[in-house]
């Protein structure tokens, strides 16, 4: 474990802490989430082709962005989120808040979007949220958001592309 490691798992445990639904990065894919078949698929040097540095690591290894790092938490248009390996639409403008948490929040998904996988990794049952079609980890979902759904799903903004409605 290096400095940096450290630090930003200090950093992570503190922001779990203060309810910021920080996640950390425990290392490679939950069972679960690696028994599933996705329709597209490529190994991890054809994503790094295609991803940012950021993004692969949050995408494919289930890091976690800074969180109040990323321009989408300003995004304020309409217009589709898509999952930024596969570009699959995964959440529309209209559901998305602003938490407070630093990260971009949304209280539902497009049907058919994402897959769920539960999440131990803390010590805590979470719900790990990932795209349907590349498997790409996106971010988790909790059950203190706005209504009409009561959930928040805290997704990783560099996992995202924004895609604005036509004018």
């Amino acid at each position: 474990m290096n400095r940096r490691d450290f630090l930003w798992g200090g950093t992570a445990a503190t922001a779990l802490i203060i309810g910021t639904g920080a996640a950390l990065r425990m290392g490679g894919a939950k069972p679960a989430l690696a028994a599933e078949t996705f329709e597209v698929t490529k190994t991890d040097a054809e994503w790094h082709a295609i991803l940012s540095d950021a993004a692969f690591d949050v995408l494919r290894k289930e890091g976690t962005e800074y969180p109040g790092t990323s321009p989408l938490l300003n995004e304020h248009r309409k217009g589709i989120f898509a999952c930024a390996g596969c570009d699959l639409p995964v959440y529309p403008s209209e559901t998305k808040f602003d938490s407070g948490t630093g990260w971009p929040s949304f209280w539902q998904e497009i049907p058919n979007a994402i897959g769920k996988t539960e999440d131990r990794s803390l010590g805590m049952t979470r719900t790990e949220v990932h795209c349907r079609r590349c498997g790409g980890h996106l971010g988790h979902v909790f059950d203190d958001g706005p209504p009409p759904t009561g959930l928040r799903h805290c997704i990783n903004g560099v996992a995202l592309s924004f895609k604005p409605a036509a004018a």
